[in-house]
Protein backbone atom coordinates (compact mmCIF):
# COMPACT_ATOMS: atom_id res chain seq x y z
CA UNK A 1 0.00 0.00 0.00
CA UNK A 2 2.85 2.48 0.67
CA UNK A 3 4.72 2.44 -2.36
CA UNK A 4 1.57 2.55 -4.30
CA UNK A 5 0.70 5.65 -2.60
CA UNK A 6 3.82 7.29 -3.20
CA UNK A 7 3.74 5.90 -6.88
CA UNK A 8 0.40 8.14 -6.94
CA UNK A 9 2.39 11.14 -5.44
CA UNK A 10 4.78 11.34 -8.07
CA UNK A 11 2.10 11.84 -10.77
CA UNK A 12 1.13 15.49 -8.30
CA UNK A 13 2.54 19.30 -8.38
CA UNK A 14 4.69 19.99 -5.46
CA UNK A 15 1.61 21.93 -4.22
CA UNK A 16 -0.93 19.70 -4.75
CA UNK A 17 1.57 16.58 -3.51
CA UNK A 18 2.13 18.62 0.44
CA UNK A 19 -1.39 18.01 0.46
CA UNK A 20 -1.66 14.77 -0.64
CA UNK A 21 1.10 13.55 1.37
CA UNK A 22 -0.76 14.50 4.43
CA UNK A 23 -4.51 13.52 3.30
CA UNK A 24 -2.12 9.72 2.94
CA UNK A 25 -0.79 9.92 6.77
CA UNK A 26 -4.33 9.76 7.33
CA UNK A 27 -5.68 7.21 5.07
CA UNK A 28 -2.57 4.72 6.09
CA UNK A 29 -3.93 5.48 9.82
CA UNK A 30 -7.20 4.27 9.09
CA UNK A 31 -6.36 1.26 6.59
CA UNK A 32 -3.70 -0.16 9.13
CA UNK A 33 -6.21 -0.09 11.89
CA UNK A 34 -8.98 -1.54 8.91
CA UNK A 35 -6.44 -4.28 9.06
CA UNK A 36 -6.15 -4.77 12.50
CA UNK A 37 -10.07 -4.88 13.02
CA UNK A 38 -11.66 -8.05 12.37
CA UNK A 39 -15.25 -9.12 13.50
CA UNK A 40 -18.02 -6.52 14.86
CA UNK A 41 -17.18 -3.68 16.14
CA UNK A 42 -18.84 -3.77 19.09
CA UNK A 43 -19.41 -6.84 22.10
CA UNK A 44 -23.83 -6.32 21.67
CA UNK A 45 -23.65 -8.02 25.02
CA UNK A 46 -21.55 -5.00 27.06
CA UNK A 47 -24.25 -2.20 25.18
CA UNK A 48 -26.18 0.04 27.86
CA UNK A 49 -28.62 2.22 27.67
CA UNK A 50 -27.22 5.73 28.08
CA UNK A 51 -27.42 6.90 32.43
CA UNK A 52 -30.13 9.72 32.82
CA UNK A 53 -27.90 12.32 33.84
CA UNK A 54 -25.63 11.85 30.50
CA UNK A 55 -28.80 12.80 27.66
CA UNK A 56 -30.59 15.85 29.23
CA UNK A 57 -34.20 16.97 27.92
CA UNK A 58 -33.67 20.40 26.10
CA UNK A 59 -36.86 21.75 28.19
CA UNK A 60 -34.16 21.76 31.41
CA UNK A 61 -31.24 23.23 29.61
CA UNK A 62 -33.92 25.78 28.02
CA UNK A 63 -35.35 26.69 31.94
CA UNK A 64 -31.88 28.01 33.05
CA UNK A 65 -32.42 31.33 30.91
CA UNK A 66 -30.58 33.91 29.02
CA UNK A 67 -27.55 36.05 30.74
CA UNK A 68 -27.88 39.72 29.24
CA UNK A 69 -24.50 39.22 27.53
CA UNK A 70 -25.26 36.42 25.49
CA UNK A 71 -23.26 38.07 22.35
CA UNK A 72 -20.02 37.57 24.81
CA UNK A 73 -20.93 33.56 24.34
CA UNK A 74 -21.80 34.25 20.94
CA UNK A 75 -18.14 35.13 20.24
CA UNK A 76 -16.95 32.47 21.51
CA UNK A 77 -18.44 30.67 18.71
CA UNK A 78 -18.29 29.43 15.01
CA UNK A 79 -20.62 27.74 12.91
CA UNK A 80 -19.28 24.87 11.04
CA UNK A 81 -21.38 23.36 8.04
CA UNK A 82 -20.56 19.96 6.40
CA UNK A 83 -20.74 21.13 2.24
CA UNK A 84 -19.16 18.04 0.99
CA UNK A 85 -22.06 16.55 -0.92
CA UNK A 86 -23.05 16.79 -4.28
CA UNK A 87 -27.12 16.64 -5.23
CA UNK A 88 -26.91 14.12 -7.29
CA UNK A 89 -29.52 11.80 -5.13
CA UNK A 90 -32.34 14.55 -6.13
CA UNK A 91 -31.12 14.63 -9.62
CA UNK A 92 -28.83 18.23 -9.69
CA UNK A 93 -25.28 18.46 -10.63
CA UNK A 94 -22.81 20.17 -8.33
CA UNK A 95 -22.81 20.90 -4.74
CA UNK A 96 -26.11 20.16 -2.84
CA UNK A 97 -25.94 23.98 -0.77
CA UNK A 98 -26.98 25.61 -4.21
CA UNK A 99 -29.93 23.79 -4.62
CA UNK A 100 -32.77 26.24 -4.33
CA UNK A 101 -35.14 25.04 -1.36
CA UNK A 102 -37.33 27.92 -0.73
CA UNK A 103 -38.39 31.25 -2.38
CA UNK A 104 -34.99 30.91 -4.61
CA UNK A 105 -32.76 30.65 -1.49
CA UNK A 106 -30.34 27.49 -1.46
CA UNK A 107 -28.93 25.67 1.43
CA UNK A 108 -26.26 28.31 1.50
CA UNK A 109 -28.35 31.59 1.47
CA UNK A 110 -30.38 30.63 4.22
CA UNK A 111 -27.24 29.54 6.53
CA UNK A 112 -25.67 33.12 5.34
CA UNK A 113 -28.93 34.88 6.51
CA UNK A 114 -29.21 32.93 9.54
CA UNK A 115 -25.88 34.24 10.79
CA UNK A 116 -25.85 37.20 9.57
CA UNK A 117 -29.15 38.02 11.93
CA UNK A 118 -27.22 36.66 14.75
CA UNK A 119 -24.05 38.86 14.28
CA UNK A 120 -26.67 41.92 13.40
CA UNK A 121 -29.11 41.28 16.62
CA UNK A 122 -26.65 40.28 19.32
CA UNK A 123 -23.59 42.71 17.60
CA UNK A 124 -21.71 39.80 17.13
CA UNK A 125 -19.02 38.04 14.86
CA UNK A 126 -19.87 34.32 14.79
CA UNK A 127 -18.02 32.94 11.47
CA UNK A 128 -18.95 30.27 9.25
CA UNK A 129 -16.75 27.57 8.17
CA UNK A 130 -17.46 25.54 5.25
CA UNK A 131 -15.87 22.21 5.17
CA UNK A 132 -15.87 21.62 1.44
CA UNK A 133 -14.68 18.04 -0.35
CA UNK A 134 -12.89 18.07 -3.89
CA UNK A 135 -16.51 17.47 -5.25
CA UNK A 136 -17.81 21.01 -3.98
CA UNK A 137 -14.83 23.27 -3.24
CA UNK A 138 -14.57 24.67 -6.79
CA UNK A 139 -18.07 25.82 -7.30
CA UNK A 140 -19.13 26.50 -3.79
CA UNK A 141 -15.68 29.00 -3.56
CA UNK A 142 -17.20 30.78 -7.01
CA UNK A 143 -20.76 31.60 -5.06
CA UNK A 144 -19.02 33.02 -2.22
CA UNK A 145 -18.50 36.02 -3.96
CA UNK A 146 -22.15 37.06 -3.73
CA UNK A 147 -21.55 37.26 0.49
CA UNK A 148 -18.74 39.74 0.43
CA UNK A 149 -21.08 42.48 1.57
CA UNK A 150 -22.92 39.92 4.36
CA UNK A 151 -21.86 40.79 7.93
CA UNK A 152 -20.70 37.20 8.47
CA UNK A 153 -16.76 35.94 8.28
CA UNK A 154 -16.60 33.05 5.48
CA UNK A 155 -13.68 30.75 5.44
CA UNK A 156 -13.40 27.27 4.05
CA UNK A 157 -11.71 24.14 4.07
CA UNK A 158 -11.19 21.33 1.99
CA UNK A 159 -11.41 17.26 3.82
CA UNK A 160 -9.38 14.71 2.58
CA UNK A 161 -9.13 13.00 -0.40
CA UNK A 162 -8.80 9.04 0.01
CA UNK A 163 -8.36 6.75 -2.36
CA UNK A 164 -10.89 3.61 -3.04
CA UNK A 165 -9.42 0.62 -2.80
CA UNK A 166 -9.92 -2.95 -5.06
CA UNK A 167 -12.37 -5.41 -2.85
CA UNK A 168 -10.25 -8.06 -3.34
CA UNK A 169 -6.51 -6.77 -3.71
CA UNK A 170 -7.13 -3.92 -0.93
CA UNK A 171 -4.89 -1.30 -3.62
CA UNK A 172 -5.67 1.62 -4.80
CA UNK A 173 -7.71 1.77 -8.54
CA UNK A 174 -6.23 5.29 -8.81
CA UNK A 175 -3.70 5.70 -11.58
CA UNK A 176 -2.66 9.07 -11.10
CA UNK A 177 -3.72 11.95 -8.34
CA UNK A 178 -6.36 13.54 -10.85
CA UNK A 179 -9.64 13.61 -10.90
CA UNK A 180 -10.99 13.82 -14.19
CA UNK A 181 -12.64 11.41 -16.99
CA UNK A 182 -12.22 7.60 -15.45
CA UNK A 183 -10.12 8.56 -12.42
CA UNK A 184 -13.05 10.19 -10.79
CA UNK A 185 -14.06 7.21 -9.01
CA UNK A 186 -11.02 6.42 -8.10
CA UNK A 187 -11.22 8.62 -5.03
CA UNK A 188 -13.77 9.51 -2.47
CA UNK A 189 -13.92 12.42 0.72
CA UNK A 190 -13.99 10.05 3.64
CA UNK A 191 -17.10 10.78 5.77
CA UNK A 192 -18.03 13.82 8.06
CA UNK A 193 -15.62 12.21 10.65
CA UNK A 194 -12.40 13.56 8.56
CA UNK A 195 -13.58 17.02 9.86
CA UNK A 196 -10.94 16.88 12.94
CA UNK A 197 -7.69 15.97 11.23
CA UNK A 198 -8.46 17.98 7.85
CA UNK A 199 -9.71 21.28 10.24
CA UNK A 200 -6.66 21.00 12.37
CA UNK A 201 -4.47 20.51 9.01
CA UNK A 202 -5.67 23.37 7.34
CA UNK A 203 -4.48 25.86 10.23
CA UNK A 204 -8.15 26.85 10.23
CA UNK A 205 -8.29 25.56 14.05
CA UNK A 206 -5.56 27.32 15.29
CA UNK A 207 -6.66 30.69 13.71
CA UNK A 208 -10.09 30.09 14.98
CA UNK A 209 -8.65 29.18 18.68
CA UNK A 210 -6.27 32.40 18.38
CA UNK A 211 -9.17 34.47 17.80
CA UNK A 212 -10.97 33.54 20.88
CA UNK A 213 -13.47 30.93 19.74
CA UNK A 214 -14.36 28.34 22.19
CA UNK A 215 -16.63 25.98 20.07
CA UNK A 216 -18.18 25.52 16.80
CA UNK A 217 -21.52 23.96 16.18
CA UNK A 218 -21.30 21.35 13.68
CA UNK A 219 -24.22 20.62 11.24
CA UNK A 220 -25.13 18.77 8.04
CA UNK A 221 -25.76 22.03 5.47
CA UNK A 222 -28.99 20.34 3.97
CA UNK A 223 -30.51 20.29 7.92
CA UNK A 224 -32.67 23.01 8.06
CA UNK A 225 -33.75 22.85 11.62
CA UNK A 226 -30.07 23.14 12.72
CA UNK A 227 -29.94 26.75 13.83
CA UNK A 228 -27.61 28.13 16.50
CA UNK A 229 -29.44 27.82 19.74
CA UNK A 230 -28.52 30.21 22.67
CA UNK A 231 -29.80 28.01 25.55
CA UNK A 232 -27.66 24.98 24.45
CA UNK A 233 -25.03 27.54 23.71
CA UNK A 234 -25.35 29.88 27.05
CA UNK A 235 -24.97 25.85 28.77
CA UNK A 236 -21.95 24.78 27.70
CA UNK A 237 -20.30 28.38 28.65
CA UNK A 238 -21.93 28.20 31.70
CA UNK A 239 -19.71 25.08 33.34
CA UNK A 240 -17.15 25.34 35.51
CA UNK A 241 -14.19 24.98 34.64
CA UNK A 242 -12.96 21.85 35.78
CA UNK A 243 -16.42 20.51 34.34
CA UNK A 244 -16.21 21.75 30.98
CA UNK A 245 -18.81 19.62 28.48
CA UNK A 246 -16.33 19.09 25.78
CA UNK A 247 -18.84 17.78 23.21
CA UNK A 248 -22.57 18.41 22.82
CA UNK A 249 -24.79 15.35 20.82
CA UNK A 250 -28.62 16.92 19.56
CA UNK A 251 -30.28 13.72 19.58
CA UNK A 252 -34.37 13.69 19.07
CA UNK A 253 -36.89 10.81 19.75
CA UNK A 254 -36.93 8.43 17.29
CA UNK A 255 -39.83 7.70 14.86
CA UNK A 256 -40.40 4.93 12.62
CA UNK A 257 -38.85 6.92 9.87
CA UNK A 258 -36.08 7.50 11.79
CA UNK A 259 -34.66 3.29 12.22
CA UNK A 260 -31.76 3.63 10.60
CA UNK A 261 -30.24 6.38 12.92
CA UNK A 262 -27.41 6.02 14.85
CA UNK A 263 -28.29 6.18 18.72
CA UNK A 264 -26.22 6.91 22.44
CA UNK A 265 -25.50 4.16 24.10
CA UNK A 266 -23.42 3.71 27.11
CA UNK A 267 -20.05 1.38 26.34
CA UNK A 268 -17.50 0.32 28.75
CA UNK A 269 -17.85 3.67 30.92
CA UNK A 270 -18.15 6.14 28.12
CA UNK A 271 -20.97 7.71 25.78
CA UNK A 272 -20.63 6.34 22.44
CA UNK A 273 -22.30 6.49 19.53
CA UNK A 274 -23.90 3.35 17.40
CA UNK A 275 -24.12 3.21 13.96
CA UNK A 276 -25.93 0.40 11.98
CA UNK A 277 -23.24 -0.63 10.00
CA UNK A 278 -21.82 -1.77 13.64
CA UNK A 279 -24.34 -3.80 14.61
CA UNK A 280 -24.08 -7.32 14.23
CA UNK A 281 -26.59 -8.70 12.01
CA UNK A 282 -28.39 -11.15 14.62
CA UNK A 283 -29.46 -7.52 16.10
CA UNK A 284 -30.04 -5.17 13.50
CA UNK A 285 -33.74 -5.15 14.30
CA UNK A 286 -33.05 -5.20 17.78
CA UNK A 287 -31.32 -2.03 16.94
CA UNK A 288 -33.95 -0.78 14.83
CA UNK A 289 -36.76 -0.90 17.70
CA UNK A 290 -38.27 2.22 19.02
CA UNK A 291 -38.50 0.77 22.33
CA UNK A 292 -34.64 -0.39 23.28
CA UNK A 293 -33.14 2.69 21.32
CA UNK A 294 -35.58 5.73 22.10
CA UNK A 295 -33.82 8.78 20.78
CA UNK A 296 -31.19 8.89 17.62
CA UNK A 297 -28.22 11.48 16.48
CA UNK A 298 -29.17 14.49 14.75
CA UNK A 299 -25.49 15.25 13.71
CA UNK A 300 -26.27 18.70 15.34
CA UNK A 301 -22.87 18.36 17.50
CA UNK A 302 -20.98 21.19 19.77
CA UNK A 303 -17.11 20.42 19.90
CA UNK A 304 -14.83 22.10 21.79
CA UNK A 305 -11.96 23.42 20.04
CA UNK A 306 -8.84 23.57 22.36
CA UNK A 307 -9.97 20.05 22.91
CA UNK A 308 -9.99 19.25 19.31
CA UNK A 309 -6.37 20.53 19.50
CA UNK A 310 -5.63 18.39 22.33
CA UNK A 311 -6.98 14.98 20.85
CA UNK A 312 -5.93 15.47 17.36
CA UNK A 313 -1.97 16.13 18.56
CA UNK A 314 -2.36 13.12 21.09
CA UNK A 315 -3.64 11.20 18.20
CA UNK A 316 -6.67 9.86 20.89
CA UNK A 317 -9.60 10.29 18.42
CA UNK A 318 -10.21 6.80 17.76
CA UNK A 319 -12.74 6.89 15.50
CA UNK A 320 -14.83 3.04 14.26
CA UNK A 321 -14.38 2.49 11.11
CA UNK A 322 -17.52 2.84 8.56
CA UNK A 323 -16.54 -0.01 5.79
CA UNK A 324 -18.80 1.42 2.93
CA UNK A 325 -18.87 -1.22 -0.15
CA UNK A 326 -19.41 0.20 -3.94
CA UNK A 327 -19.99 -1.27 -6.94
CA UNK A 328 -18.69 1.35 -10.03
CA UNK A 329 -20.18 1.49 -13.34
CA UNK A 330 -17.80 -0.85 -14.75
CA UNK A 331 -19.08 -3.27 -12.18
CA UNK A 332 -15.85 -3.00 -9.86
CA UNK A 333 -16.18 -3.73 -5.99
CA UNK A 334 -14.64 -0.84 -4.10
CA UNK A 335 -14.47 -0.41 -0.54
CA UNK A 336 -14.40 2.96 0.49
CA UNK A 337 -13.42 3.13 4.40
CA UNK A 338 -15.42 6.48 6.23
CA UNK A 339 -15.81 7.61 9.67
CA UNK A 340 -18.60 9.44 11.63
CA UNK A 341 -18.00 13.37 13.16
CA UNK A 342 -20.30 12.10 15.83
CA UNK A 343 -18.20 8.66 16.80
CA UNK A 344 -15.36 10.95 18.66
CA UNK A 345 -18.18 11.72 21.65
CA UNK A 346 -16.25 8.90 23.56
CA UNK A 347 -13.05 11.01 23.07
CA UNK A 348 -13.98 14.05 24.87
CA UNK A 349 -14.53 15.18 28.44
CA UNK A 350 -18.17 15.44 30.04
CA UNK A 351 -19.51 14.75 26.85
CA UNK A 352 -23.36 14.96 26.87
CA UNK A 353 -26.51 13.94 24.74
CA UNK A 354 -29.31 16.82 24.50
CA UNK A 355 -33.21 15.84 23.61
CA UNK A 356 -33.96 18.36 21.66
CA UNK A 357 -37.36 18.84 19.45
CA UNK A 358 -37.85 17.12 16.16
CA UNK A 359 -37.71 20.77 15.32
CA UNK A 360 -34.14 20.71 14.78
CA UNK A 361 -33.81 17.99 12.61
CA UNK A 362 -35.42 19.19 9.14
CA UNK A 363 -33.09 17.50 6.95
CA UNK A 364 -34.06 17.58 3.07
CA UNK A 365 -32.95 14.78 1.57
CA UNK A 366 -35.63 13.66 -1.35
CA UNK A 367 -37.97 15.24 -2.86
CA UNK A 368 -40.39 14.73 -0.41
CA UNK A 369 -38.97 16.63 2.13
CA UNK A 370 -38.14 19.12 -0.09
CA UNK A 371 -42.18 19.66 -0.82
CA UNK A 372 -42.49 19.96 2.82
CA UNK A 373 -40.09 22.85 3.21
CA UNK A 374 -41.17 25.10 0.44
CA UNK A 375 -44.88 24.34 1.64
CA UNK A 376 -47.35 26.34 3.89
CA UNK A 377 -46.29 23.82 6.64
CA UNK A 378 -43.29 26.58 7.68
CA UNK A 379 -42.77 30.03 7.65
CA UNK A 380 -38.92 31.35 7.18
CA UNK A 381 -38.06 34.14 8.88
CA UNK A 382 -34.00 35.37 8.49
CA UNK A 383 -33.31 32.24 7.13
CA UNK A 384 -34.93 29.99 9.73
CA UNK A 385 -37.71 27.80 9.19
CA UNK A 386 -40.69 27.44 11.69
CA UNK A 387 -43.53 25.40 11.98
CA UNK A 388 -46.89 27.51 11.30
CA UNK A 389 -48.38 28.45 14.20
CA UNK A 390 -51.83 27.91 12.02
CA UNK A 391 -51.35 23.89 12.00
CA UNK A 392 -53.11 22.70 14.70
CA UNK A 393 -50.43 19.87 15.78
CA UNK A 394 -46.38 19.75 16.10
CA UNK A 395 -45.59 16.84 14.16
CA UNK A 396 -45.05 17.23 10.14
CA UNK A 397 -46.64 14.98 8.00
CA UNK A 398 -45.74 11.62 6.56
CA UNK A 399 -45.01 12.33 2.58
CA UNK A 400 -43.86 9.60 -0.09
CA UNK A 401 -43.76 10.73 -3.78
CA UNK A 402 -42.54 8.50 -6.54
CA UNK A 403 -39.48 8.07 -8.47
CA UNK A 404 -41.43 10.49 -10.93
CA UNK A 405 -40.59 13.01 -8.24
CA UNK A 406 -37.07 12.28 -7.86
CA UNK A 407 -35.31 14.28 -9.74
CA UNK A 408 -36.06 18.50 -8.53
CA UNK A 409 -36.62 19.54 -11.96
CA UNK A 410 -39.11 16.90 -12.53
CA UNK A 411 -40.51 17.34 -9.22
CA UNK A 412 -41.23 21.33 -9.57
CA UNK A 413 -42.53 20.84 -12.95
CA UNK A 414 -45.15 18.64 -11.35
CA UNK A 415 -46.65 21.24 -9.21
CA UNK A 416 -48.12 24.39 -10.54
CA UNK A 417 -47.72 25.80 -7.04
CA UNK A 418 -46.89 23.97 -3.54
CA UNK A 419 -50.39 22.91 -2.38
CA UNK A 420 -52.01 23.46 0.76
CA UNK A 421 -51.03 20.85 3.41
CA UNK A 422 -51.80 22.95 6.68
CA UNK A 423 -54.19 19.98 7.47
CA UNK A 424 -52.35 17.06 5.61
CA UNK A 425 -51.13 13.50 7.89
CA UNK A 426 -50.12 11.29 4.92
CA UNK A 427 -49.66 11.81 1.35
CA UNK A 428 -48.97 8.99 -1.86
CA UNK A 429 -48.31 9.99 -4.77
CA UNK A 430 -47.02 7.47 -7.58
CA UNK A 431 -47.02 7.46 -11.23
CA UNK A 432 -47.57 10.71 -13.24
CA UNK A 433 -49.52 12.75 -11.46
CA UNK A 434 -49.60 16.69 -11.46
CA UNK A 435 -51.14 18.80 -9.71
CA UNK A 436 -52.61 22.39 -10.45
CA UNK A 437 -52.96 25.76 -8.68
CA UNK A 438 -54.14 26.32 -5.26
CA UNK A 439 -55.05 22.50 -4.64
CA UNK A 440 -55.61 21.62 -1.04
CA UNK A 441 -54.76 18.61 0.57
CA UNK A 442 -56.23 17.55 4.11
CA UNK A 443 -55.61 14.08 6.10
CA UNK A 444 -54.28 10.86 4.28
CA UNK A 445 -54.45 11.72 0.56
CA UNK A 446 -53.39 8.62 -1.92
CA UNK A 447 -53.02 9.11 -5.52
CA UNK A 448 -52.09 6.49 -7.71
CA UNK A 449 -51.66 6.71 -11.31
CA UNK A 450 -50.92 3.30 -13.31
CA UNK A 451 -48.33 2.58 -15.73
CA UNK A 452 -49.33 4.90 -18.83
CA UNK A 453 -52.03 6.27 -16.73
CA UNK A 454 -51.74 10.34 -16.03
CA UNK A 455 -53.59 11.90 -13.31
CA UNK A 456 -53.80 15.41 -13.10
CA UNK A 457 -55.20 16.97 -10.17
CA UNK A 458 -57.50 20.37 -10.92
CA UNK A 459 -56.55 23.56 -9.65
CA UNK A 460 -58.36 24.61 -6.93
CA UNK A 461 -59.30 20.88 -5.85
CA UNK A 462 -59.64 19.63 -2.19
CA UNK A 463 -58.76 16.66 -1.27
CA UNK A 464 -59.67 15.35 2.27
CA UNK A 465 -58.88 11.34 2.67
CA UNK A 466 -59.25 10.56 -0.36
CA UNK A 467 -57.61 8.07 -2.79
CA UNK A 468 -57.45 8.81 -6.60
CA UNK A 469 -56.69 6.11 -8.77
CA UNK A 470 -56.56 5.54 -12.36
CA UNK A 471 -56.76 7.97 -14.97
CA UNK A 472 -57.88 11.74 -14.83
CA UNK A 473 -56.84 13.79 -17.86
CA UNK A 474 -57.19 17.44 -18.06
CA UNK A 475 -57.06 18.89 -21.10
CA UNK A 476 -56.66 22.71 -22.60
CA UNK A 477 -58.93 22.97 -25.33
Amino acid sequence: MHRELEALITTAGQAEAEISRKDFDGFKRLFHRFLQVKGPAVDWAKINRPPEDSVQPYEKIKSKGLPDNIAASLNKLAVVKLNGGLGTSMGCKGPKSLISVRNENTFLDLTVQQIEHLNKTFNADVPLVLMNSFNTDEETKKILQKYKHHRVNIHTFNQSRYPRINKESLLPIAKSMRVNGENVEAWYPPGHGDIYTSFYNSGLLDKLIAEGKEYIFVSNIDNLGATVDLFILHHLMSQPADKRCEFIMEVTDKTRADVKGGTLIQYENHLRLLEIAQVPKAHVDEFKSVTKFKIFNTNNLWISLPAIKRLHEKNAMDLEIIVNPKTLDGGLNVIQLETAVGAAIKSFDNAMGVNVPRSRFLPVKTSSDLLLVMSNLYSLDAGSLTMSKKREFPSTPHVKLGSSFTKVQEFLARFENIPDMLELDHLTVSGDVTFGKNVSLKGTVIIIANHGDRIDIPAGAMLENKIVSGNLRILDH
